[in-house]
């Protein structure tokens, strides 16, 4: 026993400030946030009532919040195809070889080093609703090109403006999904493909059945991520749009709600949000964890 407290003893010593960090500045205000989510404080006044879930009873069935919902959703799925499509393309083309590689992941990777907010103000104008003579940004480019059928509303279209919303996120986070597709093409050893040729396979095949399966960690993984950021935008959105109807968010709305002094419901709204992110995070981390004991 004391052999083993000796062990564990320096170990736990290190890492102590940590999980106390952890255990006060996450875990407890994740308490602390549902706990007010599960109160009548609605205003600046502190709580006198307990109302357990009737927060989220009234959130769940209120339509502007049912609204953001459906927004995130398109947003979302727009925002993984995008990025999941230009990511892999632009990996499977470096893999293949092309002249100036290092200045070509320089030019995809460039937006990454750029905020949200910059890039949202650049995007704004790209994305300016105005048609005809007063276009400018993407309609007036389509005006001079004489392709003026293509001018649209964009954002200011409802629900399905947002996969305008999305275009500004995929230019951006592409390059990174680039990165890891990458990578994982060059961690499959030559041997593999080399062996593939040999027994007559096509390159069709040799991608169905070498590359792909080869691939699908670093799918998940680059999935797992996109889904993940995808749940939490807010700058973005703020800054291209200031947060109206047609482009809002669970995030944007629960800013709105604080506010306005809305605890109550703010915090039900994070709470809801942190629910959506672990039916995303805790399955994967199982799976990863599964992976690694099968791997041993």
């Amino acid at each position: 026993m004391r052999k083993g407290i000796k062990n564990w003893g320096p170990p736990l010593l290190l890492i102590a400030p940590t999980i106390i960090i952890l255990g006060i500045f996450v875990y407890g205000l994740i308490a602390a946030n549902i706990q007010v989510s599960t109160t009548n404080r609605h205003s600046l006044t502190p709580a006198t009532e307990f109302v357990g879930i009737d927060n989220y009873i009234q959130l769940l069935t209120e339509d502007r919040f049912l609204h953001s919902l459906l927004n995130l959703a398109v947003f979302t799925v727009v925002f993984i195809a995008g990025t999941m499509i230009f990511g892999f393309i632009w990996a499977w083309m470096l893999d293949k070889g092309v002249n100036a590689e290092g200045i070509f992941r320089s030019v995809y990777l460039f937006p990454m080093a750029i905020s949200f907010v910059a890039s949202g103000v650049v995007w704004r104008w790209l994305l300016n609703s105005a048609e005809g003579d007063r276009a400018s940004g993407l309609n007036r480019i389509f005006e001079s090109m004489g392709l003026g059928a293509l001018q649209n509303s964009w954002w200011n279209e409802p629900v399905w403006g947002m996969a305008a919303i999305a275009m500004p996120a995929i230019w951006q986070l592409s390059g990174y999904i680039m990165a890891l597709f990458l990578a994982g093409f060059r961690g499959i050893p030559e041997e593999l493909r080399e062996a593939a040729r040999m027994d007559g396979a096509s390159e069709w095949k040799l991608y169905r059945y070498v590359v792909f399966p080869q691939l699908s960690p670093v799918a998940l993984s680059a999935l797992i991520i996109v889904s993940h950021m995808s749940l939490k935008v807010f700058d973005l959105i703020m800054s291209i749009t200031k947060s109206i109807y047609q482009t809002e968010v669970p995030a944007t709305y629960m800013w709105v709600t604080l506010t306005s002094n809305d605890y109550a419901k703010s915090a039900t709204i994070a709470t809801i949000l942190l629910v959506l992110a672990s039916v995303l995070i805790i399955p994967y981390l199982i799976y990863t964890n599964r992976s690694e004991k099968e791997t041993r």
